[in-house]
């Protein structure tokens, strides 16, 4: 189910409980969120069947709808990571964000230097050469491009379990497009696509880590 109501709720009550207006513990009811959010009965069902399976909520016939702690939720899922960037456990976030992208990306660039196909070695040049001029033509670009990079390296890592992580770091891209890309940055870009384009894994893997790094500042 895709519709605005169904995504509505499922913000609604997912963010609820990851901000903590919904703690651990707490007890409610699909006819109570219903009541709250003014949705279908059946949207709030599918809502929360989504919530359940993400691990914040768990069901029963009895007790209704019991918030999980943090400890059992599924942290990787975009969803969670969303509604923990948009709250107070944002500084949080950000940082387990670097320290997974730390761990991850090196490596998914050194194997995509390593295993990428013609067509993706293409598309990485152009994605550099691209990335060469986008301050001076079109810096509103730099955000797309910066994530293409990204996508384009977890999938030419040839590990499914790595691209599987793609959408998380989608998120972490995009939470950054707001800050005005710096000259630097791009050049880093650029030559981390031109670097797995060549098959060059190790310079490919530093790269990736100095731009992670320089998320957080160092």
């Amino acid at each position: 189910m895709s519709s605005p109501a169904f995504g509505r709720v499922l913000d609604h009550v997912g963010a609820a409980v990851v901000t903590g207006d919904l703690p651990a513990g707490a007890r409610t009811s699909v006819d109570a969120l219903v009541e709250e959010t003014l949705a279908s009965r059946s949207i709030v069902r599918e809502a929360t069947r989504v919530l359940v399976a993400l691990g914040l909520l768990t069901a029963g016939p009895r007790v209704g709808l019991v918030v999980q702690p943090a400890t059992r939720w599924n942290l990787l899922d975009p969803h969670v990571v969303r509604w923990r960037l948009a709250g107070p456990d944002r500084a949080a976030q950000l940082r387990e964000l670097r320290e997974l992208r730390t761990a991850v990306e090196p490596v998914a660039a050194r194997a995509a230097a390593r295993r990428a196909d013609s067509a993706t070695r293409t598309r990485l040049r152009d994605l550099a050469t691209a990335l060469d001029t986008v301050l001076d033509t079109a810096p509103g670009d730099f955000s797309r491009l910066d994530a293409a990079l990204h996508s384009e390296l977890l999938h030419a890592a040839g590990n499914p379990m790595l691209v599987t992580l793609g959408a998380v770091v989608a998120l972490a891209v995009r939470d950054r497009a707001e800050v005005p890309p710096r000259r630097l940055d791009v050049r880093l870009h650029a030559d981390l696509a031109r670097s797995v384009a060549d098959g060059d894994d190790d310079l490919a893997g530093g790269l990736v880590a100095r731009i992670v790094r320089r998320t957080s500042g160092e």
